[in-house]
């Protein structure tokens, strides 16, 4: 085999392996930002839960009912600040029970790095938890918009909020946690 074949099979392996690294690590994705700005459901000085709020059935509630009718306004369940754990990670993340009856998690001034394959779930774990933990146990909510600012994401009608401990930004592509942040009602 001559030199010049090897050289250049040589090259033709280097340049598909240089490919498929880029494609998989999206090293770019470290050093590039994508923002949201939605509105929040509960203001960001008032997301920490009220303690103790009294719940009412209201005047159209039947005597024998327990259900109580829901909150005229968005009620925020529980909140708690991100902690980072594979990338550097700020911001505060709410359960919020919308006055439809409905769940939403909101990020509040969310500031972590961007990722190839990065996702929102609800973690039946506790946010202390190790890393690892958080890779199963969970409901999804979808992937996660954006790097920075703020971001609500809607919470199946049938997800059993009993169990959720905290929520996570995890990476599907490595089964990395980038940050948690507790959400465990008062």
């Amino acid at each position: 085999m001559s030199r010049r074949v090897v050289v250049s099979a040589v090259a033709v392996v280097l340049v598909v392996g240089v490919g498929v690294g880029l494609a998989l690590f999206q090293p770019w994705r470290l050093i590039t930002t994508r923002t949201a700005d939605e509105a929040l459901l509960v203001p960001p000085s008032t997301s920490a839960p009220a303690a103790g709020a009294p719940t009412t059935t209201g005047p159209t509630a039947s005597a024998t009912s327990s259900t109580p009718e829901p909150p005229k306004q968005p009620v925020a369940l529980a909140s708690g600040p991100f902690r980072s754990l594979e990338h550097a990670t700020t911001g505060s993340a709410t359960l919020v029970r919308r006055a439809d009856g409905g769940h939403v998690v909101q990020f509040e001034a969310l500031d972590t790095s961007d990722g190839p394959d990065l996702y929102v779930y609800l973690s039946d774990k506790p946010s202390d938890s190790a890393e690892k933990a958080f890779g199963s146990g969970f409901t999804s909510l979808g992937k996660l918009k954006a790097n920075q600012g703020n971001q609500v994401y809607e919470i199946p009608a049938a997800t059993d909020l009993d169990g959720v401990r905290s929520v996570v930004i995890w990476c599907q592509r490595f089964s990395a946690g980038f940050a948690v942040a507790p959400l465990e009602q008062a």
